[in-house]
């Protein structure tokens, strides 16, 4: 499993790959959309998010399958200041033996609602990095979800296609696999 260490300015990172909506929404509304735990999250490919204890710096979270038997996704908040930034660490647990890669969320309030940035950042030619291009995917389904309560027909099939997914999933995805405990 990877660790997090040297994530801040790391020198072998790409450049960082981003993505802006404006959501018509609260800043607050959107916030706490976001960074929902143990709730099925379409705009977050159906996962849910499993944290260490409540969001918060330095807390380890996951990402897991709605059946809650297999983590896609582990890392560590590296910042967690509402209503405006989320930043944390971002492994896939498919892909092993490679630095962690960095997403971070800036909120700020716009005339007409809330601007989201979304930044991918990760070692340059990773899987890490191309798995981290699902940027217009998750702004597009934040927004929808936010502005009506339902995702985007791209986030709907991904969760009607989750459980047929999940039996293909690699065995080093299991839950057990991936505790929460200790990994901060």
């Amino acid at each position: 499993m990877s660790a997090d260490k040297g994530i801040e300015g790391n020198p072998d990172f790409g450049p960082p790959q981003m993505w802006k909506v404006t959501i018509n929404a609260p800043i607050e509304t959107v916030w706490n959309t976001l960074v929902k735990t143990d709730e099925v999250l379409p705009f977050l490919f159906g996962g849910v998010c499993q944290a260490d204890g409540a969001l918060a710096s330095g807390k380890s979270f996951r990402m897991v399958s709605r059946d809650g038997k297999f983590a896609t996704v582990v890392g560590r908040v590296l910042e967690f200041t509402p209503p405006t930034r989320f930043s944390h660490t971002i492994s896939f647990t498919q892909v092993q033996g490679e630095q962690p890669g960095r997403t971070t969320y800036d909120l700020k309030e716009v005339p007409g609602g809330t601007e989201v940035t979304l930044i991918a950042e990760a070692v340059a030619g990773s899987k890490t990095a191309r798995m981290a291009k699902t940027g217009p995917f998750i702004v597009g389904n934040l927004k929808r979800y936010v502005e009506t309560g339902k995702p985007a027909f791209s986030g709907a099939m991904v969760m009607a296609l989750a459980p047929v997914m999940s039996v293909f999933a690699r065995r080093i995805t299991r839950i057990e696999n991936w505790p929460l405990e200790g990994r901060a």
